[in-house]
């Protein structure tokens, strides 16, 4: 039996609204202390149709590393395309970051700081995280090899800017 157009849709949106709660919970209690049970509650669902979903809460803040990396990574990728020089696209990637942010707060937070605390053994977030560093840096590279950057080892200043950056932001 095909599965119908609305359905679809409504499985998206069950997850989606699975992730806020989730988000709420995590962002309260910690992956630790945080129970399956109290994200189905926060989410509105019972717990078979979390477990539907997700099997563990562990894929649940997988999923929601992802999304957000994924969201960041899709507004952030007309921004990279620009063939204008390294530091114009590096600043209109900081303002496209800036706005991305100011959109969704509470996820941003939560993403720039969850992944420092816990350890997965598979990451599906970070193919998106690494696309993002990947080519901040190589926007540095080049601004640095042409002059508009000042002549710094590009790793050093990428981590300077990214602390000041998310410091002002966040």
């Amino acid at each position: 039996m095909a599965v119908s157009k609305r359905q679809i849709e409504e499985r998206k949106m069950r997850q989606e609204r699975i992730l806020a709660g989730a988000l709420e919970v995590f962002k309260a209690k910690g992956l630790e202390s945080t129970t399956m049970e109290e994200i189905a509650e926060e989410s509105g669902f019972g717990k078979a149709t979390l477990y539907y979903y997700f099997h563990s809460k562990e894929e649940v803040f997988s999923a929601i590393l992802e999304n957000g990396w994924k969201m960041l990574w899709s507004n952030l990728e007309p921004v990279i395309s620009d063939s204008t020089s390294p530091r114009q696209n590096f600043v209109q990637v900081l303002l496209k970051t800036a706005e991305t942010i100011y959109s969704h707060p509470g996820l941003f937070g939560f993403l720039f700081n969850a992944p420092k605390q816990i350890t997965f053994e598979v990451e599906p977030w970070k193919k998106y995280q690494n696309r993002i560093y990947t080519t901040l840096q190589c926007l540095l590279e080049d601004g640095v090899k042409i002059g508009e950057f000042p002549n710094i080892n590009p790793k050093l200043l990428f981590k300077a800017m990214g602390g000041l950056f998310m410091g002002l932001v966040l």
